[in-house]
Parts: structure tokens; sequence; C-alpha cells
């Protein structure tokens, strides 16, 4: 399996089933070891995900442009791959409607980054503001898509359970972190005191 940059790519555009194989083979080999920590991730996975690296691979074959080996730019290729199907897994089976909660607030607690007593008064007090600012200021579904956001789903995902498109998320979201930003400097925060949320 020691190939050139340049062999693999002729290999692969030739179809050349061992170097597919090969390919396949080596996917699995730096998928199990790019991942084996994560505990959602088991054989099973690896080889599906695998597989369908393999096929994006070898369509993405003339976006190599050789500045790398071509198995570190194929495993990122992988990886991407696996990691974008892990955060679609992970929201799979919850609704916007549970991450929001009944009083639209829930969940948007980051840890401040630095434990100390007076950190942590300054973070929960940016946060208390926060929840303020979006349950009085903003509509329903701004609110809905931020505390999404916030919680780490991704636009395409709350564009298919609000039956949208990412066009449309993503307006609302802008909108609503616009709003979320004037209502929390209305309240005496600064941008250094809202980014210390994102930094924790």
């Amino acid at each position: 399996m020691d190939r050139t940059n340049e062999n693999w790519v002729q290999e692969l555009q030739d179809n050349d089933p061992t170097a597919i194989q090969d390919l396949r083979t080596a996917m699995i080999r730096n998928l199990r070891h790019g991942l084996s920590g994560n505990s959602r991730v088991d054989d099973s996975f690896i080889e599906d995900i695998a597989q369908d690296a393999v096929i994006r691979i070898l369509a993405k074959l003339d976006q190599f442009g050789g500045r790398s080996k071509f198995l570190t730019w194929a495993t990122t290729v992988a990886i991407h791959l696996a990691l974008s199907e892990l955060r679609r897994s992970r929201w799979k089976d919850v609704s916007l409607s549970a991450i929001a909660g009944e009083d639209n607030s829930t969940a948007i607690d980051p840890a401040a980054a630095d434990p100390g007593p007076d950190a942590q008064l300054e973070h929960d007090s940016v946060v208390d503001a926060m929840r303020n600012v979006i349950v009085s200021e903003l509509t329903e579904r701004q609110r809905t898509v931020i505390l999404a956001e916030l919680n780490g789903m991704s636009q395409e995902q709350v564009a298919d359970q609000l039956g949208s498109n990412r066009n449309a998320v993503y307006k609302l979201t802008h909108d609503a972190r616009k709003k979320l930003r004037a209502g929390l400097e209305a309240r005496g925060y600064s941008a250094a005191d809202i980014s210390m949320l994102s930094a924790g």
C-alpha cells in the first residue's frame, strides 16, 4: 500500500480494485484511530463511514491538490464525514420543543472558562441576562433557533424540523443574534462580556 500521491490518484481514477480496497482498508484503520475515544462509534459505524468515504473520495479526486499525502487528505474527508454523521445522529430523535423547553430558556448555561468565584458570578450574570432577552425580546421562532444553535444543533437539522430551508433558518438565526446582542448591550453588557460565553 506504499504508493505516491500520483499513483493513488491514477489507480483510483482507473477504478483499480486493489487500490479501492486498499483505500477502504486505510480509511477503516484511520477512522478507528481518529475516533477511538468516541463511545458512539462501533465497528459497524466505522465500516459504513469508510464505505461512504471511499465513494466521496472517488468523486472528489479532482479536488486533491497534492499539498499533503493522499491518505492524509482522504482521512480528512472520512473524518469530516464521520463527524457530520455523529452530529446528525445526536439530534435525530431530539425535537426543537425539547431543546427550547416550555419557558424557552433551558440549557443555555455554558461553563465559565475560569472556575473562580468572580468569573463564575460574572458568567452567571451574563447567562441570566441572556435568558431574559431570549424570553422577553425574541419571537417564538427566534427563541427556538437560537436555543437550538446554543445547544449545538446544525442549521440543516433546525430547517428539517421546522419544515424550512437553510437560508430561511440562517436569516432567522442572524436576526435572533442581532436582537440578543442588542438586548444584552442595552442591559450594560459589552461585546467582551458576551464573547466570554463562547470562550467558556
